[in-house]
């Protein structure tokens, strides 16, 4: 009985791993995007900086350009620059959040483990479908 109890245990503790691994690769990819977004919006900026303010500008929507003031362009930049950063401040906090959760998790299946080092053969001996 206790054996059972401590398979469904580990099929628990199996199942919060792969669940919070999928979440933090998740939140790893939102990290990386955002950091592109930050970069491509700094990269634009530093351009738009280098025009004079006659200059006639252009705004991509879909295929077609728009003429736009430079400065409603370094405006737009500067915005998506700081909901960049914003962004991958949130997103930092999310992933250390999820990798404490993680570490929770394998601690908790050391000691499940640990404590029935008959659950380790069984596991071991498992084929995977």
């Amino acid at each position: 009985m206790a054996d059972e109890a401590n398979r469904a245990t580990f099929l628990e503790i199996q199942g919060r791993m792969i669940e919070i691994t999928g979440k933090l690769k998740q939140v790893q990819s939102q990290v990386r995007n955002k950091e592109g977004e930050k970069k491509r919006a700094f990269l634009t900026l530093e351009e738009l900086k280098q025009l004079s303010d006659d200059t006639n500008a252009y705004k991509s929507i879909g295929r077609a350009f728009v003429l736009e003031p430079k400065s409603v362009l370094m405006a737009e930049q500067e915005q998506k620059f700081k909901d960049s950063e914003a962004a991958i401040v949130s997103l930092q906090s999310s992933k250390e959040y999820l990798e404490k959760q993680k570490a929770e998790v394998e601690n908790n299946l050391r000691e499940l483990l640990q404590q029935d080092p008959g659950i380790a053969r069984q596991i071991m001996s498992m084929s995977v479908a």
